[in-house]
């Protein structure tokens, strides 16, 4: 059974306001292996969420982005009884400096599909939440369709250029085809903004699965739409680093991914 949002919110939201605000853009942080950033927020975000999700469900395993590699794969092999997948600091860079853009990301994996997921902004203290088959949220409100959308040429995109295939990159620096453009820092308020109508199209080349996991079940419960830039479904419960290219308005999507010469490879989107 799904776990009910309402107490896995509260762990979240609390967890949040007593580990990361009293931190914001006052403490250090070191380099990984990987040149991303980690701070002690990010650790003790983990160790205290999965504590607490582990008291209330413990049937789930827990897998966290600051765990081993090798604990990380070896969890994703069988999500046939559930996996928490947490990001506790999406934004880390955001946060170290003091940009007010960072959230907590945490998904439900079961059998291979996202079944539920959860991003909280506590500066702004907006959790958008989802389940699957049953819609998206801000706060307990209905996000998705209400939000009217823009034609690709008046739209805002929301693009990480770092990731992106050079030439790709450099065509959308040159001939944008949307009317301006934003890069937020943190990939499960990408997600979560589209889906509520903050951004009309957005493209990153290059993002984790505990970055995309809860945001991708989000926009897809509030109706919007996802391929990877080969034109397949964004999500897999692997490592493997996925691109996407998404917006919230099928006919917005379309135009989009026509202009990014994006070809669909399967049936359907995420």
């Amino acid at each position: 059974m799904t776990p009910d949002l309402e107490p896995l919110s509260e762990i979240i939201i609390n967890t949040a306001r007593e580990q990361l605000l009293p931190r914001f853009a006052a403490i250090g942080s070191q380099r990984k292996a990987d040149g991303s950033l980690l701070t002690e927020a990010d650790l003790a975000m983990q160790n205290q969420i999965g504590r607490a999700l582990t008291a209330r469900w413990p049937k789930f395993e827990f897998l966290s982005e600051e765990m081993e590699e090798k604990e990380q794969n070896r969890l994703l092999a069988n999500t046939d009884q559930g996996l928490w997948c947490l990001d506790p600091l999406d934004g880390t860079r955001n946060f170290a400096a003091g940009i007010p853009c960072f959230s907590v990301s945490l998904a439900l994996i079961l059998k291979q599909e996202v079944v539920l997921g959860l991003v909280y902004d506590p500066l702004r203290d907006e959790c958008f939440s989802a389940q699957k088959g049953q819609g998206a949220w801000l706060n307990g409100n209905p996000v998705g369709e209400r939000y009217p959308s823009a034609p690709l040429g008046g739209g805002i995109g929301l693009v990480d250029f770092k990731r992106l295939p050079p030439e790709l990159a450099t065509r959308l620096a040159t001939e944008p085809p949307y009317s301006s453009q934003r890069s937020l820092g943190s990939v499960a308020l990408d997600w979560c903004w589209i889906a509520a109508g903050r951004g009309h199209v957005y493209l990153h080349g290059r993002q984790k699965l505990w970055d995309y996991a809860a945001g991708s079940l989000i926009l897809s419960e509030a109706g919007g739409h996802a391929l990877s830039l080969a034109g397949e479904p964004v999500f897999r419960a692997t490592l493997e680093p996925r691109s996407v290219a998404a917006a919230l308005e099928e006919s917005l999507f379309n135009e989009w991914i026509t202009w990014l010469g994006i070809v669909r490879q399967a049936r359907g989107t995420q």
